[in-house]
């Protein structure tokens, strides 16, 4: 199989890059495998070589090619890259020195694509923030970037329809939630659902643990300290603003919080201000050594409003670590309620969450049942060895049905 796959960067920050990174470094193991990547940056990819470095692919190798970019605001860099890569693409298609059995993309980043694995469907997204770009209801100074905000989304809707709708594009869903969005949106019952993975190696109950109390040191939190985690890189989202609620409904707990992620904690200042939470609420930025954040974790809150997975929720699991998670959210069908995690009815019912974080809290043999429950599940179902199997069943399918219609 010669896979092209197409992604603006890698990197394992970012939850839909990382998924990226997990299977295509299985793949390129694979020795009648060759992967050409195109993507603007690259990094934390093993195996990866420069295609400057290989001027023809290898079987069992990894050649990126390097797509420009240019400075400026989101949508412009987006439409860049859309039209930079399909050039690129075209001009190595041409010149021979890629031939391609499939197109491989995670969401929309060309109109070729033979395969798309569907992370987030906007047009859902859209239904849920549209009230958030009105400009009636944000200060004359945040206008621009409302703005800015609208086109792109529109942009985007606008390709889903025009991609997405295409009968002859193959949709992985990352979760039976994103399925149920595409048949909805775009008529499309026809969609594989690949559930998201963990690296099983990685995340362990015996890693957590080993490290608990360096970590809770680093931070620093005391051992009487019941430590809530919430990750995401879009935290109104991910449900912080309620969860900030919540913990302020429990000012008789010993409750502290740490929020990860690359948003401006300055625009929750305001909020922990008005609900008295000066120094029970820490904001970290990303890290490669995301284990710490859940060895120093006591459990992972996921309160979000929209969600096409969460991946945090299952690495979470995989440390043996109890989660609350939201029924938005795709990894909620990863989880037995009271058995292998905890589901929020409503994620927007602070009152219902303080109360569950009460009782977890106050009931320390639930959360190891929980915990341990959670651990050997994702063992069993949630391996990255699994996900890439059905992926290559998948693939290898596409490409004999193509050349049987052929």
């Amino acid at each position: 199989m010669r896979l092209a796959v197409i992604s603006p960067f890698l990197d394992r920050q970012h939850g839909t890059e990382l998924c990226i990174i997990e299977q295509i470094e299985r793949l390129a193991q694979k020795d009648d495998w060759s992967i050409d990547l195109y993507a603007q940056r690259v990094s934390q990819l093993d195996g990866v070589r420069p295609a400057s470095a290989m001027p023809r692919a290898e079987a069992g190798t990894i050649r990126w090619h390097q797509v420009s970019d240019i400075p400026g605001p989101h949508l412009l860099k987006y439409i860049w890259w859309f039209c930079a890569n399909q050039w690129l693409r075209w001009r190595d298609r041409h010149s021979g020195r890629v031939l391609a059995d499939l197109v491989y993309s995670p969401g929309i980043n060309c109109i070729d694509a033979d395969v798309i694995a569907v992370h987030i469907v906007f047009h859902a997204f859209y239904e849920r923030v549209r009230s958030e770009l009105t400009l009636r209801r944000v200060p004359v100074r945040m206008w621009p970037r409302v703005i800015h905000r609208r086109l792109y989304y529109k942009l985007a809707r606008f390709l889903e329809r025009k991609i997405y709708g295409d009968p002859h594009v193959h949709l992985i869903a990352v979760s039976s939630l994103v399925a149920a969005q595409l048949k909805l949106h775009f008529q499309r019952e026809d969609v594989t659902v690949i559930h998201n993975a963990v690296d099983t190696v990685r995340f362990t109950p015996e890693s957590r643990v080993a490290r608990r109390n360096s970590s809770r040191h680093a931070f620093p939190y005391d051992e009487n300290n019941f430590v809530l985690l919430l990750i995401g890189n879009d935290w109104k989202k991910k449900g912080l603003d309620v969860l900030l609620t919540a913990i302020s409904l429990l000012s008789d707990i010993p409750l502290y919080m740490t929020a990860v992620g690359s948003d401006d904690p300055n625009l929750y200042r305001s909020s922990i201000d008005r609900l008295r939470l000066h120094n029970r609420v820490r904001f970290e930025k990303p890290s490669n050594d995301v284990l710490s954040f859940y060895a120093a974790a006591d459990l992972y809150v996921g309160p979000s409003l929209e969600d096409s997975f969460s991946l945090p929720i299952l690495e979470a699991m995989a440390c043996g670590l109890p989660v609350i998670a939201s029924p938005n959210a795709g990894a909620s069908e990863m989880i037995n309620d009271g058995k292998t995690g905890f589901i929020l009815r409503d994620p927007q019912d602070s009152v219902e969450l303080a109360s569950l974080i009460r009782r977890i809290q106050g009931d320390d043999t639930l959360r190891l049942s929980v915990g341990k429950a959670a651990a050997q599940f994702v063992v069993t179902h949630c391996s990255w060895e699994d996900n890439v199997q059905k992926t290559i069943r998948l693939l290898e399918s596409i490409r004999t049905n193509s050349r049987v219609s052929r």
